[in-house]
């Protein structure tokens, strides 16, 4: 039926290869890794997950679940696999990092149709290809980009957070409890949460915007101008959780660090403000820091966390780090089928296309994967309605205008509105769900695995 070279092993290009290959289309997938690091993965793993461990929300009423949702009903390979890695994580999917990327990697490389290269793809080949090398792009294939769309990239920089081990983490001050479901056993609850009081919230917020910080200067291949523009190059929707400190301390107490539906077994008080730390791995032995995203150097990471309240020990297997993410301008460059427009046999798929989000990058991957192989075979190419989650995500990054084009995630400010509006929140959310999936019907796919 035809061959398709896909460039990068992460969400979207394993999620790409996968659809493809199960359409009979014979798939050559190249992955750098681990010949040559991103200077963020650890692994060579395909999927590995570099920010944090939680694939967003799972509830029905959320845009991430609405997603979730569509990918499901597409046989998304990712999503099958965060399912059966699955850690506790209250509403959210969260996974085993490890085991994920491992069964993806197995999952792949053991399909008929696909050959694994471990290989840097320095130029963009001849053919039908599917562009998914995320926003780590190395640097020769980024050359390449940039002389096809005659535009430099664009980027922002993101952060990680840290992963502490759960035994370094003291039980006697930290609690276990989800939001809005506290319970008065102390093993209840899928989050560790380290309580602050008013004055320990204070003194924490002051060391954390006076530590001192990685100069971006240190990252490579920024100009003068870049480096001037300082924190505007971070992405708004994964700011450090310094550069919040900076623009105003409430934005942690009402943000990452808020209080709302925990309640401290040892006092019997709602904390002033919490820290929240979530299930890394299967073995139970791995938190990471939930919204801690940073840029602190790795000897100020530790002093400072080790003020907050139960980490005064906390043994840190994984610090903080940003790295650089790359990304074109889709709305000049491509299509809502994700092809290249000057060129058709061209796809982009994943964060580069604008993407974020890891189940955002998934679904560019399958809606990728299923338009190259319906290429190929001379089938029509699949388009998706803009009332759907899947739909409203290609409509953005396909038709954003320059002024507003920032990297998006699903959510339902996205889809088109409401012809009523309800007042009330979570009646809205409903019926945006409710809508997508009426709207998904008219696509190509069976009912939802159950």
């Amino acid at each position: 039926m035809g061959k398709l070279t896909i460039i990068g092993g992460g969400l979207a290009g394993s999620e790409a290869a996968w659809q493809a290959a199960e359409r009979g289309i014979q798939v050559t997938l190249f992955e750098m890794r681990p010949q040559k690091s991103t200077g963020a993965h650890l692994t060579g793993l395909l999927g590995e997950l570099i920010c944090s461990n939680s694939l967003g929300s799972n509830q029905p009423d959320r845009a991430g679940g609405v997603l979730k949702q569509e990918l499901d009903r597409m046989n998304s390979l990712v999503l099958a696999c965060a399912e059966a890695n699955a850690l506790p994580a209250g509403g959210a999917l969260a996974v085993d990092r490890e085991a994920f990327a491992g069964q993806i990697t197995q999952k792949i490389s053991s399909h008929p149709n696909i050959t694994l290269i471990r290989e840097e793809c320095t130029e963009i080949p001849d053919g039908p290809v599917i562009i998914a090398s995320g926003p780590l792009t190395s640097t020769a294939l980024s050359r390449s980009i940039a002389n096809l769309t005659g535009q430099d990239a664009l980027f922002f920089f993101d952060a990680i957070a840290p992963i502490v081990s759960l035994e370094s983490i003291d039980l006697s001050v930290a609690f276990r409890a989800s939001r809005y479901e506290f319970d008065e056993d102390p093993e209840a609850g899928d989050y560790i949460n380290c309580p602050f009081d008013e004055a320990q919230f204070d003194k924490f917020v002051y060391e954390l915007a006076h530590a001192e910080r990685i100069h971006l200067e240190s990252f490579e291949g920024i100009s003068t101008q870049e480096k001037q523009a300082g924190h505007k190059l971070f992405f708004e929707g994964c700011l450090p959780i310094e550069v919040l400190a900076d623009r105003n301390p409430q934005c942690l107490a009402f943000g990452p660090m808020r209080p709302v539906g925990l309640r401290d077994p040892h006092t019997g008080h709602r904390p002033h403000s919490v820290l929240q730390l979530r299930q890394d791995n299967l073995a139970n032995t791995l938190y990471n820091l939930v919204g801690f995203q940073t840029n602190l150097t790795f000897p100020e990471q530790k002093r400072v966390f080790q003020l907050i309240p139960g980490l005064e020990h906390a043994e840190f297997v994984r610090y903080g780090q940003m790295h650089r993410n790359t990304f074109i301008f889709s709305p000049a460059l491509l299509d809502d089928t994700l092809q290249f427009k000057t060129r058709l046999d061209l796809f982009f798929a994943g964060q580069i296309v604008g993407v974020e989000g890891y189940m955002g990058n998934v679904a560019t991957g399958l809606v990728a994967g299923i338009n190259a192989a319906n290429l190929l075979s001379g089938s029509p190419l699949l388009g998706f309605p803009q009332e759907t989650m899947t739909g409203a995500l290609l409509h953005y990054i396909t038709h954003a205008s320059p002024a507003d084009f920032q990297p998006m995630k699903a959510n339902f400010g996205i889809l088109p509105k409401l012809s009523k509006i309800p007042r009330a929140k979570k009646e809205r959310a409903l019926l945006y769900a409710k809508r997508a999936m009426e709207a998904f019907q008219s696509l190509p796919f069976g009912e939802n695995k159950e």
